[in-house]
């Protein structure tokens, strides 16, 4: 178990096996909590970005949580949950390399991976939503 200064708990409890790349439980104490709405690779333009090219989309969907982060001054290191949608799982390697470019690797987030048939677009290859912990 990990205590942070800033009110929140990051627990991976010894009875669960211990996890790749995310903690099972991150407790918040205090402090705002904001959530972002799934993310896809569509850059400010409205335009896709990286059609057929994951890595290309995962860095745009990091990029577009970042800014919306950004927008309630909040940044990576505050971000305590991650929901991710894939359409092919195989991906995940780069998923993760890309992923650990951005979040906390020291106290990664609580993290939900899914695999899913189709997106809103059927050029999305992911979507990422968020949750953040501002003090």
């Amino acid at each position: 178990m990990a205590t942070d200064p800033t009110k929140r708990r990051f627990i991976n409890p010894s009875t669960l096996a211990t996890p790749p790349g995310y903690t099972h439980v991150v407790e918040i104490t205090q402090g705002r909590t904001i959530f972002l709405a799934g993310q896809v690779a569509l850059d400010s333009s409205g335009t896709i970005v990286g059609p057929q090219d994951f890595r290309a989309q995962a860095h745009q969907v990091f990029e577009n949580l970042k800014a919306a982060l950004a927008a309630v001054g909040a940044d990576f290191s505050d971000v305590v949950k991650l929901n991710m949608y894939v359409v092919d799982i195989s991906q995940l390697p780069i998923l993760r390399e890309v992923r650990d470019r951005y979040v906390n690797t020291v106290h990664p987030p609580a993290s939900t991976l899914v695999e899913v048939r189709r997106l809103a677009h059927e050029a999305f290859l992911l979507e990422i939503e968020a949750v953040a912990h501002v003090p």
